[in-house]
């Protein structure tokens, strides 16, 4: 058997057990209690958190993200460190780094890292990211948790140059039981293999608590380009959990499948959130 069709093999099985296992988390235990361990991790899904990490607090988020893409090398991803730390209520700075191997580029977290070489060739990148949070209001009937990042990404070394600015607008309410709606839409004004584009990113995920360590979320976003020779449109379905090992650690799982035929197959995203 061909070794790609083994590698996908594996993928797929490797899926079904991650979803299977989810849905052993989801299922009833019981009434449920509030979610006394959230820690409002930006990495647990691919949109944010509507909340700001709060004065005199800290958050430091890392994971490892793999992605089976349509044709040359899957794309590894890591750490993707981000350090958000609080300086009041409604403002956090936001510092983070990253290093990218992959020939697709990386589409499925806010690591901006262009869209990959023409020719199918592996692109390598580290870069450090530096932003703010902002809150923009609290829930209060149908106005919803709403807040706005604005970040820069700076490549230090490999293929891709020039600083890429990413704009994210996020807005959530919570309902029964502490379950969430939230929804989000970024731009981003990056460096393609020919010239730069435009990548707006938009996003919607329910998130529900099981116990008050255990959360699960089911999403959907997509990557649409706007100025390349060929555009692309890249939606994605993402299943995902975490689970609170203390009041201030956190790890989290989540997995993905594309649905156009532009789209990376499968991918996967495990990391963690650790507060100060």
């Amino acid at each position: 058997m061909p070794r790609l069709a083994v590698r996908r093999d594996f993928l797929h099985s490797s899926t079904l057990l991650a979803v299977a296992g989810i849905a052993l988390i989801a299922a009833p235990h019981g009434q449920r209690s509030a979610v006394a361990f959230e820690l409002d991790a930006d990495r647990d899904a691919f949109t944010p958190s509507a909340y700001c990490v709060g004065p005199d607090r800290g958050l430091v988020e890392a994971s490892y993200v793999f992605i089976d893409n349509l044709s040359g090398l899957p794309t590894n991803n890591y750490p993707e460190l981000l350090i958000r730390q609080g300086a009041n209520e409604w403002w956090e700075w936001r510092f983070g780094v990253n290093y990218g191997i992959g020939s697709q580029g990386n589409v499925v977290t806010s690591v901006e890292v262009g869209e990959g070489t023409l020719d199918g060739s592996t692109l390598y990148e580290s870069s450090i990211l530096y932003g703010f949070k902002l809150a923009t209001s609290h829930q209060d009937g149908f106005l919803p948790d709403s807040c706005f990042i604005m970040e820069a990404a700076t490549p230090t070394y490999g293929d891709v140059f020039g600083t890429v600015p990413v704009a994210t607008i996020v807005a959530g309410w919570e309902f029964w039981d502490d379950w969430r709606l939230d929804s989000a839409i970024r731009y981003a004004y990056s460096e393609g293999a020919v010239n730069w584009f435009s990548r707006w990113s938009p996003s919607v995920v329910l998130r529900a608590p099981v116990t008050e360590r255990w959360e699960v979320h089911a999403e959907w976003f997509g990557s649409y380009t706007q100025g390349l020779v060929e555009d692309t449109q890249r939606p994605f379905f993402s299943p995902g959990t975490h689970y609170s090992i203390t009041r201030n650690v956190e790890i989290g799982l989540r997995v993905g499948w594309g649905l156009t035929d532009e789209a990376a197959p499968f991918f996967s995203d495990a990391g963690i959130a650790i507060q100060y």
